[in-house]
C-alpha cells in the first residue's frame, strides 16, 4: 500500500469493527484483549490516527510500530500510549506470526472526562506524547498491575450503568495513569547505562551548540532542537532529565548558557551588550534579567567580584 494520508478513526465503534470485535458496550470507553490482527485491519493501519486515547500493553508482537519518523520492533510486553490527533502506524514484518499476538487495550475518548477535574488533568501525563521507542518495558509485577486496573474498568462499565459508574471508572482509570507514570520513574532511574549516554550526548550536544561560531549561526538551541538531534521526542527528554538530574532539558540549556556567560564576563573586555549579542540575545535587558535570576548578580555585578 502506497503512503498516503492517515486513516481517520472517529469513534470507538469504528475501531471495533475494523478489528472485527462486538459492539462495544460503552461508546466512550473500552477494554480489549488482543488476539491477532485481521488483513482488513492491517492494510488500514500503515498510518493511523485516532480521536479517542489508547493505552495499549502487548506481547509477542512480531509487527514494526511507527510513531513519525520512529520504528521499534516490540517482541515483549510493553505498554505505551497515544492521545487523540496522533499519528501511529503498524507494519508487517517477515517474522509476523498473528495468532501469537497477545495484549491488552484501552480506548478512552474524551467525552468520557467532560466535567471531570481528569479532562484537564490527564494533558498532564506527558507519555502520552512519548515516541513508541520511548515505551514503558513493564516487570511481571507491573504488568499484573496494570491488567489488574485494566479488568476492573472493564467489569465496571459491563455491569448495569448507574450514577457511580462514571466515578468509578474515572477512579480506575487516574490510578491506571498514575501507575504508569510511577513506573516510568522506574524505568528512568533503572536503566542506568542508557540515561547516562543520554546525558553525556546532551553535554556534548550543548557544548558544541554554544561554541562561538554556532550561536552566532543558529542562535540558542531549543528544546526541540535539542531533543531532536538526540533522536527523542520532548516530552521525553525533559522526563528523563528531571528524574535523573532534577532539572528538565530547558534549565539544562540555560545552565550551559550561563556558564559560557560566565566565562566571557570574568575572562573578556567585551561590554556585556556584546556578550548578550554574542550569546544569542536580541536584548540585553533580556540576557541581564536571566542571568541575575540565575545566580543572585547581575552581569556587571558578577564582573566587579572578578
Amino acid at each position: 500500500m502506497k503512503n498516503s494520508a492517515p486513516f481517520h478513526i472517529h469513534s470507538i465503534s469504528e475501531f471495533h469493527r475494523l478489528r472485527k470485535f462486538p459492539l462495544p458496550m460503552h461508546p466512550c470507553i473500552s477494554v480489549l484483549q488482543l488476539n491477532g490482527v485481521n488483513d482488513e485491519f492491517l492494510e488500514i493501519s500503515r498510518s493511523m490516527v485516532f480521536d479517542f486515547y489508547c493505552i495499549a500493553l502487548k506481547r509477542n508482537l512480531n509487527l514494526n510500530l511507527k510513531y513519525g519518523q520512529q520504528r521499534y520492533d516490540f517482541d515483549g510486553g510493553v505498554l505505551y500510549g497515544m492521545a487523540p490527533g496522533q499519528v501511529f502506524g503498524i507494519e508487517q514484518s517477515e517474522a509476523a506470526l498473528f495468532n501469537e499476538v497477545n495484549g491488552w487495550m484501552l480506548l478512552v475518548h474524551p467525552d468520557l472526562l467532560w466535567h471531570t477535574p481528569l479532562a484537564k488533568s490527564i494533558k498532564n501525563y506527558g507519555f502520552f506524547e512519548y515516541s513508541v521507542n520511548e515505551a514503558l518495558f513493564l516487570s511481571d509485577k507491573e504488568e499484573s498491575i496494570m491488567i489488574g486496573v485494566l479488568e476492573n474498568i472493564r467489569q465496571e462499565y459491563e455491569a448495569n450503568l448507574d450514577k457511580f459508574s462514571q466515578p468509578i471508572i474515572i477512579n480506575h482509570l487516574e490510578a491506571l495513569l498514575n501507575y504508569t507514570d510511577r513506573f516510568y520513574q522506574r524505568q528512568f532511574l533503572t536503566r542506568n547505562i542508557a540515561n547516562s549516554k543520554i546525558l553525556d550526548r546532551l553535554d556534548t550536544l550543548l557544548s558544541e551548540a554554544f561554541s562561538d561560531i554556532n550561536l552566532i549561526n543558529n542562535g540558542i538551541p531549543t528544546v526541540q532542537q535539542v531533543a531532536e538531534k538526540l533522536h527523542l521526542s520532548r516530552n521525553y527528554l525533559s522526563s528523563l532529565l528531571t528524574i535523573t538530574t532534577g532539572k528538565n532539558t530547558q534549565q539544562h540549556i540555560q545552565d550551559k548558557l550561563i556558564e559560557k556567560a560566565r566565562e566571557r564576563i570574568s575572562t573578556t573586555s567585551l561590554t556585556i551588550s556584546e556578550i548578550a549579542y554574542k550569546l544569542g540575545f536580541d536584548h540585553p535587558q533580556s540576557f541581564s534579567r536571566m542571568f541575575k535570576s540565575k545566580t543572585g548578580l547581575s552581569p556587571l555585578a558578577f564582573r566587579k567580584s572578578f
